[in-house]
């Protein structure tokens, strides 16, 4: 890559998570296991200025590429190793307080305006749903060649049927269980056994007593009542707005009530997503608020879920403690999927045939997913593309890619690999090729985040017992009319 542009550097972990996951706000824990407090979401580092950029090369063009992280620069590099007369101008801006999205609307209508930009799941569906986006309905056929899975290009499709953005990964969510406790509590660690016992909620439910009560109420069956929101989101019959009208789905309701019941009966941890508490879970550090220590039984997880979430933290700190091994997944009670990442193309871009290609080439591409989902991108091979490349840029194998004919051709790939070590010898890709054929994500909008996001605090005051279940609607219905006066609220 002849010309580089990084606004922003980022680790590589914190870039990895942050373009995977739209993580919920954290749900405060209104006792124990009482844990020091960490940061929602991975922090970047300060801001840097990159080194100037050096002039592209003579006789190449430009295409200008936007991102938050440094992942798509991987396949950037690659795709410039197939088209040498590109120069991709890459630059990432990080989400930090909504500065990537303000900073691409400052673009619209000016010379400034990048030709492809990466979306992330939390407000993807605003940007599909506005006017801002290119028609890259041709790119559909190669969706039907590669069988992707539907949930890839739905999220990229507006409700008049344009679709504008493309994923290059499928990210289904899974259960993640720890194979020690289930043979303690359920005689066997088997997958498919495990699956037979917790493949809908009420059995899951009932699996939780169990685990109470031969656990003497050290174990608990979740760390967070908000590992619990996704599912229930994803398995709506109705998305939240319709006609203009806030609408509460069944689902909704029944989420309120299994969150409630797990909270009053001890099955949930109490403990917050992306603190602490949450990741102690991971490597048998939780303790209680006396000291005591406990367990979790299971956490819901994505695809990214388990190489930048559960693997990193399964060893404590100092070594000490460690699950590693002991993990194994199943599709769990409800499909769902959590997080992502799609490309799309700036309707305003004076480079469409070429922006498209990209795009193409990125998401749609069977050898560029391959190569990707199976660590061909060392940071070598892009070294010998482009010299100048980081010493840290270079894609792992292991990211589930929305391709099944892709998935197929190496999920057996994955029988020896690190990842499936971690499990137990259980292949990692199994897991998640069986889930991924039943995520639906036709009812995602673009108003989903912040409605969801209004009702984390009343629901936790509800759940700590300081207000009603009728004050926790009535306090969520006043939050989104504030945030959305034209919306119709009964």
């Amino acid at each position: 890559m002849k010309r580089l542009t990084v606004l922003f550097s980022v680790m590589l972990i914190a870039a990895m998570l942050l373009a995977a996951c739209a993580t919920p706000a954290p749900t405060e824990a209104p006792a124990a296991p009482a844990e020091p407090a960490a940061p929602a979401e991975p922090e970047a580092p300060a801001a840097t200025e990159a080194p100037a950029a050096e002039e592209p090369a003579a006789g190449k063009t430009v295409l200008n590429v936007w991102s938050f992280t440094n992942e798509i620069m991987t396949m950037a590099i690659a795709f410039e190793g197939k088209h040498p007369d590109v120069d991709v101008v890459y630059t990432m801006i990080p989400m930090t307080n909504g500065e990537y999205q303000t900073k691409l609307m400052a673009t619209l209508g000016t010379d400034a305006v990048p030709d492809v930009v990466a979306l992330e799941a939390a407000f993807v569906k605003s940007y599909v749903e506005s006017d801002f986006l290119a028609d890259l309905g041709d790119l559909m056929p190669i969706t039907q060649e590669l069988k992707m899975y539907p949930f890839v290009y739905e999220v990229g499709t507006d409700p008049a049927g344009v679709t504008k953005a493309y994923s290059y990964q499928a990210t289904p969510g899974a259960l993640f269980y720890r194979r020690s406790l289930a043979k303690e509590y359920f005689g066997t660690d088997d997958p498919v056994e495990i699956q037979a016992l917790l493949s809908d909620m009420d059995k899951y439910t009932a699996a939780a007593a169990v685990v109470k009560e031969k656990s003497g109420g050290n174990t608990y069956m979740v760390a967070s009542n908000g590992d619990f929101m996704n599912l229930f989101y994803a398995n709506r019959e109705q998305p939240w707005v319709v006609d203009n009208k806030l609408t509460v789905d069944p689902m909704v309701n029944k989420m309120v009530e299994t969150v409630k019941l797990f909270r009053d009966n001890g099955y949930e941890a109490k403990a917050t997503q992306w603190q602490e508490g949450w990741f102690a879970g991971m490597n048998d550090t939780l303790t209680d608020a006396e000291g005591n220590p406990k367990k979790i039984f299971s956490y819901f997880l994505p695809t990214w879920g388990l190489p930048y979430v559960l693997a990193p933290n399964a060893t404590s700190a100092d070594g000490a403690s460690t699950t590693v091994g002991d993990w194994a997944v199943v599709e769990g009670p409800l499909p769902y999927q959590w997080g992502g990442t799609w490309m799309g193309v700036m309707k305003e871009t004076k480079n469409m045939d070429l922006a498209k290609e990209f795009v193409r080439f990125c998401t749609l591409d069977e050898e560029n997913l391959t190569n990707w989902a199976t660590g061909v991108y060392t940071n070598e091979y892009l070294k010998a593309i482009d010299p100048a490349v980081p010493e840290g840029q270079y894609q792992a194998a292991g990211d589930f890619v929305g391709s099944q004919v892709v998935v197929e051709k190496i999920m057996a790939g994955f029988d020896e690999s690190d990842l499936s070590k971690f499990l137990g010898g259980q292949n990692s890709y199994g897991g998640f090729a069986a889930a991924a054929p039943s995520v639906n994500a036709r009812l995602m909008q673009g108003s989903d985040d912040a409605i969801q996001r209004a009702l984390n605090d009343p629901l936790n005051s509800y759940l700590e017992g300081t207000i009603t279940e009728e004050e926790m609607w009535t306090l969520w219905k006043d939050a989104v009319r504030n945030e959305f006066p034209d919306l119709i609220i009964e």
